[in-house]
């Protein structure tokens, strides 16, 4: 039964005032408003009715004061501006996000974490509670924010993950089953010496996407490079130089080599460019596939062959798995796997 309030007021009514009124608690209202499920049907009840009685009107600043929320969610990426802006990968992420979120009230907040300072300030903004959830992308393995940030009971979703054991919600694609896919697509096609570009090892996704290199190299016998087991590999970080780089160092080693498969598409436009440079041809003398179906892979000369990765997919599944969190904080820690695709173009 909501009690009758007879104390004279003036103004707006508060949201202490809808609670005496509905005879709950001032965090009980702030539940009703927010749309918790924890809340019983009866309880919501008297709330939603001494709001009607009272004419309380919540808004975003009342709401983010009465239940501790900001309406706001940080999107952070431990990458410099450089790699930020040269990789199709993040503003792809960033749009499937800002897709997902569109329709809701939360404000999307962009950070670059760059150094150990950066860290440390995002870190004490994080424990002001000046943000409702991270939403964290391209994550090393020995980046201690997803820990740290699980501390704070910050809810936190990952693109990616450190290891096969991540505990913190996340959201993937199959990086192993592509990159094996990508090789058996070269093996099939009658390549016999495929090397591989790595991207940067300290990087979970990395370390997968050479593995399923390595499955695929293993299944077809007689199609590796003439390295320990058959493999051929020279390490990037998925930049357009280091493509570069670790093509020229492929060929040194290796001047027979017929295929490579390179960890993403950025740095697959880095070995053409050296592959061009060394008057090699593409396709005829030497295959390419690459990794993510970017859209720099349908403006290559040839176009590239490549694993298409749904990033814009897994930014809105991102987006999706910590509204879920922030309306019920007791649910599981998540962990959603994509698939992959390998789309076949010219230069493989």
């Amino acid at each position: 039964m909501v009690t009758k309030v007879t104390k004279a007021r003036t103004g707006q009514p508060t949201l202490e005032e809808v609670a005496a009124l509905a005879g709950v608690g001032r965090g009980t209202v702030s539940r009703v408003i927010n749309n918790s499920p924890r809340v019983k049907d009866t309880t919501r009840h008297l709330v939603e009715q001494a709001i009607a009685q009272l004419g309380y009107i919540p808004n975003r600043a009342a709401r983010a004061l009465a239940g501790s929320r900001t309406d706001a969610v940080a999107l952070v990426i431990p990458e410099t501006e450089k790699r930020f802006f040269a990789e199709p990968y993040f503003s792809d992420i960033v749009h499937g996000v800002g897709d997902a979120l569109a329709d809701t009230d939360l404000q999307l907040l962009l950070t670059l974490v760059r150094t150990e300072n950066e860290r440390q300030r995002f870190l004490q903004y994080a424990r002001a509670r000046r943000i409702d959830g991270v939403l964290l992308v391209s994550v090393h393995g020995d980046d201690p924010l997803p820990d740290l940030l699980a501390g704070m009971e910050l809810p936190t979703v990952l693109s990616g993950r450190r290891s096969g054991d991540e505990s913190v919600s996340y959201v993937d694609s199959d990086n192993v089953g592509g990159a094996r896919a990508a090789v058996r697509h070269l093996a099939e096609s009658g390549r016999r010496t495929i090397g591989t570009i790595t991207g940067p090892l300290d990087m979970y996704v990395a370390q997968c996407r050479l593995r399923g290199y390595e499955e695929a190299v293993r299944a077809a016998p007689g199609s590796g490079g003439r390295g320990p087991d058959g493999l051929l590999v020279a390490h990037g970080d998925f930049t357009e130089e280091s493509g570069r780089r670790a093509m020229a160092e492929l060929l040194a080693r290796e001047p027979d080599l017929d295929a490579v498969f390179a960890a993403s598409d950025v740095m697959a436009v880095g070995a053409l460019h050296t592959l061009r440079a060394l008057g090699r041809r593409v396709p005829e003398d030497v295959a390419v596939v690459g990794f993510d179906d970017s859209p720099i892979s349908r403006h290559t000369d040839p176009q590239l062959t490549t694993v298409r990765q749904p990033v814009e997919e897994m930014g809105r599944t991102m987006a999706r798995v910590l509204l879920e969190t922030l309306n019920d904080s007791s649910a599981a820690w998540q962990h959603v796997v994509l698939r992959t695709e390998l789309v076949r173009r010219a230069s493989g």
